[in-house]
């Protein structure tokens, strides 16, 4: 969604790391393009007035003219001032008495239905007992979609067409204290646009049930009426945090860094894929990083974690050292891999070049690339996976008839994979120093 915004600001960083000295002209000329980058990227006008100001006070002030490296200080000033717009991070607020229920309202289309399936996911794995509300009865297959969500991930669903929204919200809530569960997410019916009939509705859920957190989801898609829109509830309903989806499409990503600024609401979660594991935890300083083009290694980090499987993880390091990895862990690691998310996403976390480089091959084409390696290593014998030495000619020209591709393909994947040998054999003679952090 920021790929724009960070390419633009990448631009004015270069150019900015090529001046030895900085002087007042050099900032407001600076300034004037950062100022025309956000705007572009949909960013409200206030906020930009704003930040480019804070931007430009410290810019030219004694921090910076003592520095040595003075454009270094100013992309960490951006970086500062970036977060500060961010807003401070905000975590979901599970205190009190259980069960602790979680309201979800938005405009019809948000996708409030897919992140409360998400939601109550990411709660069910931190070892919350989850409890989903199918509060939608207007929407054709609302509650249907609901509970095939909630069966996909082992969540109860409770749907009852013959009560009220509030009556079921209520119904629901007292099951839920009976039943010993500790949190109890409401999925609620959106509109077309903002009316008094939805927010009445919301306003009696409210009044039934004792609510922690009513979270908005807004769709990134939308731009500067999610403003508009989080006003527009906020004023209403009392809304404690919000919920962006869509962010892996092509927004220009302004509301997103506008709108606690704007509306004094915090950012909670950010739905990244259509996964339903794609969701994070909204973390300012993260996500000003990736905006800014650092990467974000920690988020990263997290998403290895979550996908890779630790026992296999060992035993392929094992395999490592006794020099036995074969094209079938090579497979493996590819599999891990796409459980990350789209590759693009992937790419986009890694910090500097190597995220920049990424940018420049169409996410299309890394995609078909993998799809193509997995489809040559399928295409293989089992003993041809296990002893790559089997591969002849007439082995080659097979494979690669079998996978759809040709044989300069199946060449080059077999040639990257014994350089990944070497580079194994080499680790194995130091002793495996550092591979164990390799594979965790």
């Amino acid at each position: 969604m920021f790929e724009n915004l960070t390419g633009r600001l990448n631009q004015i960083f270069t150019q900015l790391r090529r001046k030895g000295k900085l002087s007042a002209a050099d900032v407001d000329a600076m300034m004037r393009e950062v100022r025309l980058a956000l705007l572009e990227a949909d960013v409200n006008y206030t906020v930009v007035k704003d930040f480019t100001t804070r931007v430009r006070e410290r810019a030219i002030g004694a921090e910076v003219s003592k520095a040595l490296n003075p454009a270094q200080q100013v992309i960490k000033i951006v970086h500062e001032e970036l977060i500060h717009t961010l807003g401070e991070p905000a975590r979901l607020n599970l205190s009190g008495v259980k069960p602790y229920a979680i309201m979800l309202v938005g405009l019809q289309g948000s996708g409030k239905t897919t992140a409360a399936a998400k939601l109550a996911k990411r709660l069910r794995s931190d070892g919350e007992r989850v409890l989903l509300v199918a509060g939608d009865p207007y929407r054709p297959a609302a509650v249907k979609q609901l509970q095939t969500l909630g069966e996909k991930i082992g969540v109860e669903v409770v749907a009852d067409s013959t009560l009220k929204p509030p009556a079921l919200a209520a119904h629901a809530f007292d099951k839920a204290q009976k039943g010993g569960y500790s949190v109890v997410i409401i999925d609620t019916a959106g509109r077309s646009q903002l009316d008094q009939t939805l927010m009445d509705e919301l306003q009696s859920i409210a009044k039934k049930v004792r609510l922690v957190e009513t979270l908005l989801v807004v769709d990134a898609m939308i731009g500067q009426e999610a403003l508009h829109v989080a006003e527009g509830f906020r004023d209403t309903v009392n809304i404690t945090g919000l919920v962006f989806t869509k962010i892996d499409g092509d927004a220009r990503g302004g509301a997103a860094i506008s709108v606690r600024k704007v509306t004094g609401v915090p950012i909670k979660f950010l739905g990244t894929g259509e996964g339903i594991d794609a969701v994070e935890v909204f973390d300012p300083a993260r996500l000003a990083s990736r905006i800014l083009g650092m990467g974000d290694m920690i988020g990263l980090i997290e998403k290895a974690e979550a996908a890779f499987d630790e026992k296999t993880q060992k035993e392929q390091a094992e395999r490592v050292l006794k020099g036995q990895f074969n094209l079938e862990d090579f497979a493996d690691q590819l599999k891990q891999l796409r459980k990350m998310g789209p590759i693009s996403q992937v790419m986009d976390m890694l910090p500097g070049g190597l995220g920049q480089a990424s940018r420049n091959i169409p996410p299309e084409e890394t995609e078909r690339n993998l799809k193509r390696t997995e489809a040559i290593i399928a295409s293989m014998t089992k003993q041809e996976k296990r002893d790559p030495d089997l591969l002849n000619a007439s082995r080659r020209r097979r494979i690669a008839s079998g996978s759809g591709t040709n044989v300069m393909e199946v060449n080059r994947l077999i040639k990257q994979f014994r350089d990944v040998q070497r580079l194994m054999k080499t680790m194995q003679k130091t002793g495996g120093k550092g591979l164990s952090r390799l594979f965790k």
